[in-house]
């Protein structure tokens, strides 16, 4: 029994000369436990992005980021904030890693809608230009006589 306690009792000598942080008889702390949010993260991100004077662009559905080795990052309904003057977008959001193929069907339909639109805005507008050129030559009326001479004269 008395071998054990002296066994047990240099065992706890030996953590307390590990974890002992101030002299002899000071409470013993086993680590230093710092606790970091992700929300805190986020308030110093967007502080820094503030200084940056970065304004936020709304109604940005999602956004696609290429890579070279042909994957892309796609975030859905990000949050999307700009600043021309420096040439800087900073995009946050959720972030998804996918390949060109699971997001080809939907490209393909986005780029449908966006031809069809251009081709209403098209019919919109008259096709020959030699009939706008003549319109446009009804508003503005014909010069009559010689201006350099009149002002000659004066």
């Amino acid at each position: 029994m008395d071998a054990a306690r002296q066994e047990r009792l240099s065992q706890l000598k030996a953590v307390s000369d590990q974890a002992r942080i101030g002299g002899k008889g000071t409470a013993r702390r086993k680590k230093k436990v710092v606790h970091k949010t992700a929300a805190t993260d986020d308030k110093k991100l967007q502080a820094t992005l503030k200084k940056l004077n970065l304004n936020a662009i709304p109604s940005i559905e999602e956004v696609n980021m290429y890579r070279a080795d042909g994957t892309m990052i796609h975030f859905k309904n990000p949050r999307v904030q700009a600043s021309p003057q420096a040439n800087l977008f900073a995009v946050s959001g959720l972030a998804e890693n996918k390949t060109l193929n699971d997001l080809f069907p939907n490209m393909m339909s986005q780029l449908d809608a966006a031809k069809q639109r251009l081709s209403k805005m098209n019919e919109g507008t008259p096709a020959d230009s030699k009939e706008n050129a003549e319109e446009d030559d009804d508003d503005v009326p014909e010069l009559e006589g010689d201006f350099e001479e009149t002002s000659r004269q004066e």
